[in-house]
């Protein structure tokens, strides 16, 4: 059940968008308990996120980035 800090990294970013198994989270828990620097990257993470949230942060859908990138291509042959 042990995991290493990068993989709880990768834990943490994919639960704050709700891409995390619940297997991972558990593991992730398990491993928050006892390593303090990952505790700290996860809370800094929330915080972040809860930002963005406020914010009113978006992405880009998926066609204007594909046409971003077609422009991009298009200046820069």
């Amino acid at each position: 059940m042990k995991i290493s800090c990068k993989e709880a990294s990768s834990i943490c970013d994919k639960s704050q968008y709700k891409e995390a198994s619940f297997w991972d989270i558990v593991k992730l828990r398990f491993h928050l308990i006892h390593c303090k620097v990952c505790r700290g990257y996860s809370k800094k993470n929330s915080e972040l996120t809860s930002l963005c949230d406020r914010a009113g942060l978006t992405m880009l859908s998926e066609d204007d980035k594909k046409k971003m990138k077609r422009d991009l291509k298009e200046r820069n042959p």
